[in-house]
């Protein structure tokens, strides 16, 4: 039968000797085999009840309620429960960094930071930040939630839709149409990264867009101007008419 010291058992869980001989007083966990000298020793099973311990505290459990707990709950329980808390962990670092490379993408996107927007972007993160799948069915959501660009990631798809309104706002500051030739290429470059990001479903596509004219408090996603969305709804509509008048152009050449 193995056996260890309370200094071994403090080197190999990381728990203070001072803490070990306070959870003895207290009768929280005592060494259960003594030796003729007076010398206690853990067994195993008191270590796998010391890993109870260290794992219902990381819960932030006081150790009135772990003391009343131990015999309660196996270890299995305890590390069911552990693994929740993990995860909400694992899911609010992930907000974490997605505000924050929001954040960044916010920069690169208009230049600058204002507190409304700032402010904004941690609110619907908080409150609504999905609240906008709510409009789409359950295989269109998964899909949605793997194909559309978010500002918290920082992948090709994200950085095109970046670049695009970076463009957009661009020509809104210095008065250039959606009907003109840099609206026509905007436009051009907009339907064909939608089309890669909708898996060329039209209908979905127009679902989606929508809903993206809703206000964001309401949608739940990242905020974009009025004039920005009126000028993506010109600039294609502008495209899909020269487009149109090409290819009647050409189907008329070749019948002549």
């Amino acid at each position: 039968m193995n056996r260890w010291t309370t200094g071994q058992v403090s080197k190999q869980s990381n728990v203070s000797v001072r803490t070990l001989r306070y959870y003895d007083q207290i009768g929280l966990l005592t060494p259960s085999y003594k030796d003729d000298n007076g010398r206690r020793y853990y067994a195993e099973e008191d270590l796998f009840t010391l890993e109870k311990i260290i794992l219902l505290k990381s819960l932030s459990l006081p150790l009135e309620d772990i003391q009343n707990l131990l015999e309660k709950l196996s270890l299995r329980h305890i590390l069911i429960a552990h693994h929740n808390h993990l995860q909400e962990q694992l899911s609010s670092l992930q907000t974490s960094i997605n505000n924050t490379t929001s954040l960044i993408n916010m920069i690169d996107l208009d230049g600058s930071l204002s507190w409304e927007k700032v402010s904004s972007l941690v609110q619907t993160g908080k409150t609504s930040s999905k609240k906008w799948m709510d409009y789409f069915e359950e295989d269109e959501r998964q899909f949605l939630k793997q194909a559309l660009p978010n500002l918290g990631n920082s992948d090709r798809t994200t950085q095109q839709y970046i670049s695009l309104l970076r463009r957009i706002e661009w020509c809104i500051e210095y008065s250039i149409e959606p009907e003109s030739e840099e609206g026509y290429q905007i436009a051009s470059e907009l339907i064909e990264v939608s089309n890669e990001t909708f898996g060329g479903d039209e209908e979905l596509m127009n679902k989606f867009w929508e809903v993206r004219k809703q206000p964001a408090e309401e949608s739940g996603l990242y905020p974009i101007t009025e004039d920005v969305l009126e000028f993506v709804e010109r600039c294609i509509a502008y495209a899909l008419e020269i487009d149109k008048s090409a290819e009647v152009g050409s189907a008329s050449a070749k019948e002549d």
